[in-house]
């Protein structure tokens, strides 16, 4: 492989999406875990962000032989003490249930269990962190946090997770209706991105052989 690459560690299409435009500016070639089958599903049992994206990034460099970039985000509602935290992408899940759950369920059951919570104290974040990591072990991690509300009901077709209840004041829409151009200027893992973005390009100038294939480990 010539070109400089980095794997994102998902499959998750929707974030992948945003992640390919996000990281455009980079002259790197942004694979994806569907070029590597053989990489092993990585469970998220971390206790916060950080943990979980390395632990992802980690494994699938550790895989790949090449810088993987993973990222944790979730919703985290002052309201619930801070969830659905870690577990956002899960929250809905039925275990008794045969088939795999959906973004619905989860924000359904949010906004079920704020029924009773007024406006004043809906008050919610978007939190994501990012981390970078090299087969020899080196990673670089950055954050970023995105700040609304929890509306009473879902609007808008766009985005994906909990977008279309994440109202925000300063445009009087939620995530979901404010357009990929505007999330992608100010959601949470845009500015962790935008950080990562700046972080790499100086790595990719100064160390561009972290960018080259190492041999995965259990080769």
């Amino acid at each position: 492989m010539d070109v400089p690459a980095v794997v994102i560690a998902t499959r998750n299409a929707g974030k992948i999406r945003e992640l390919r435009v996000l990281l455009a500016e980079i002259n790197l070639s942004l694979l994806t875990l569907a070029d590597f089958p053989e990489c092993p599903e990585v469970v998220e049992d971390g206790d916060t962000f950080l943990a979980n994206a390395a632990k992802k990034a980690q494994a699938i460099a550790a895989c790949t032989g090449l810088p993987a970039l993973a990222d944790d985000s979730g919703l985290e509602v002052a309201a619930l003490g801070g969830r659905p935290g870690v577990f956002s992408a899960r929250y809905g899940a039925d275990r008794t249930a045969p088939q795999p759950h959906t973004d619905a369920d989860n924000y359904v059951k949010l906004l079920e269990e704020m029924a009773d919570i007024p406006w004043e104290q809906r008050r919610a974040r978007f939190v994501c962190c990012i981390v970078v990591a090299f087969p020899g072990g080196r990673q670089v991690i950055t954050e970023g946090v995105c700040q609304g509300f929890i509306d009473f009901e879902p609007k808008g077709a766009g985005g994906f997770g909990y977008d279309p209840v994440f109202w925000l004041p300063q445009y009087n829409r939620t995530m979901a209706e404010v357009g990929l151009e505007v999330k992608n200027q100010i959601s949470h893992r845009a500015q962790a991105l935008k950080e990562m973005q700046a972080i790499l390009a100086d790595l990719l100038h100064r160390e561009p052989s972290l960018f080259q294939p190492a041999t995965p480990i259990g080769t």
